[in-house]
């Protein structure tokens, strides 16, 4: 002991960098010239990389004068172990959310904690639409309702842009709006024309656009908040364009219907549908595949997407593709090149649900069964923990959620093996209520440090059940 005491600062600090947090916690009192080098904020931002190495450096040290490294690694891992333990009480708090006068057809975060940011710092808020004509939105923690729109006629649709504080809504008239995200103020209105649509949000070079699938296969581009037109394009015509989706770098749009089997998906190179320049094509390429029914694109590699389709008249196949544009001097050209392709066994063709993790992980809904593949098509876990099928899937670094007509969500935890590598662990149930009251979850959507979920009510007045864990 007496020669530790001794040993230089630069000499300590090296050896309690073999240590855990646990045991680091203990030197500190050991004496004064240890307590300061287990102080040392260059140890504890070593451990947060470590075991969080997509934790925000920057976004950390902007705020060193109210929290530090050692600061941050306790109260982010203090949570997740209440998020792996999910102790009702001791845990989490759950709020119902009611005050819907009609099924709930979406909802989504338009404040919330990620893994990147200061997480116990903001208050989630989430905002929803209903069929009662109406968008709400709620303070989750308090569980209450914040603000809500003049009714109008009942809406199909929403989606959020949280950079600039925007709610996105369509109607069975095909009415797109913009609402004020602090206030609820109506921004502005366009008229589609079409009595269903299927809306996503792109960010790209710091502007907003809402892309509008149409029922009759047309993708219309808009600009977010002021709806003004961009441009418009037909993919599936006369069929409606039901399955839009975004790389995370936002340069890729996929587009595609689920109501042919003998249709391909179509993807864009956001830009050109953004930007477009006169007399200049659209860049945009059919993937080689038909009768696409679920499709992501991969969080680690933005341009890589998996879509699982028909491969014949019986099976079901996975195919994944890499995206790139080749540049001449006059003309971009997008090109799709299959690095995998596997059978995938499914007895719910058109309720799969596809998510993933990372670039080598995907996960996909099969009934009540969860299903977990690699790259190369080896099912390396398959849970059935509910009793009836799996109506939403929630996917992030540190859990999976899924929601069941069986009225629960399921948490499963993501843990890395040193002999088998990434594996997922099923942890615990969280109840949505009676059956005597509800029909089961119909969707669920987390941020870091909260969980939030849509019940179908027997009278047809949706709630939202809103799962918050405590730092």
């Amino acid at each position: 002991m007496e020669i530790c005491r001794s040993l230089p600062l630069d000499c300590l600090i090296s050896i309690f960098s073999l240590l855990q947090d646990e045991d680091l916690i203990k030197a500190s009192s050991v004496c004064k010239e240890w307590h300061h080098a287990a102080e040392t904020p260059w140890l504890w931002r070593r451990m947060c990389l470590q075991k969080w190495s997509f934790c925000n450096v920057s976004q950390l040290l902007s705020n060193t004068g109210t929290h530090s490294w050692k600061n941050y690694y306790l109260r982010r891992a203090h949570l997740e172990v209440k998020m792996k333990s999910g102790r009702s009480c001791a845990d989490y708090t759950c709020k119902s959310l009611r005050g819907h006068k009609g099924k709930v057809v979406g909802f989504a975060y338009l404040v919330g904690n990620d893994a990147c940011s200061d997480v116990w710092k903001s208050t989630p808020v989430v905002c929803s639409a209903s069929t009662d004509g109406t968008v709400k939105a709620w303070d989750i923690q308090k569980g209450f309702n914040l603000w809500s729109s003049p009714s109008q006629s009942p809406l199909q649709d929403i989606v959020v842009d949280p950079v600039q504080s925007v709610a996105v809504t369509s109607d069975i008239t095909g009415t797109i709006k913009t609402w004020k995200g602090s206030t609820g103020e109506e921004l502005a209105s366009f008229e589609s024309g079409f009595s269903k649509t299927t809306l996503l949000l792109v960010s790209n070079n710091c502007s907003s656009f809402v892309m509008v699938g149409t029922i009759l296969g047309s993708l219309v581009v808009l600009t977010c908040p002021t709806l003004s037109e961009v441009s418009r394009h037909v993919v599936c015509d006369s069929f409606s364009l039901n399955l839009l989706l975004s790389s995370l770098d936002k340069k890729w749009i996929l587009s595609a219907s689920k109501e042919n089997i003998d249709l391909s998906p179509k993807v864009f190179y956001s830009e050109s549908v953004c930007d477009p320049v006169e007399d200049e094509d659209t860049v945009c390429q059919s993937l080689p595949v038909t009768g696409c029914c679920a499709a992501v694109f991969l969080p680690s590699q933005p341009a890589r997407v998996a879509v699982i389709h028909k491969d014949g008249l019986v099976n079901n196949s996975l195919s994944v593709f890499d995206l790139n544009i080749k540049e001449s001097k006059n003309k971009k050209e997008p090109q799709a090149q299959q690095v995998a392709s596997f059978q995938v066994e499914m007895s719910h063709h058109s309720d799969v649900i596809l998510e993933a993790r990372g670039s080598n992980t995907l996960l996909l809904t099969d009934g009540n069964h969860l299903k977990v593949y690699t790259l190369k098509g080896e099912l390396v876990a398959s849970f059935e923990d509910h009793i009836q099928p799996i109506t939403s899937l929630c996917v992030d670094s540190f859990r999976v959620v899924t929601a069941s007509r069986d009225l629960s969500l399921r948490v499963l935890t993501w843990r890395n093996d040193k002999d088998h590598g990434l594996m997922l662990e099923s942890q615990y149930h969280l109840l949505g209520g009676s059956y005597t009251m509800s029909r089961g979850f119909t969707n669920v959507s987390c941020d870091y440090s909260s969980i939030v979920a849509s019940v179908e009510s027997v009278d047809g007045k949706d709630v939202l059940k809103a799962y918050t864990f405590d730092f």
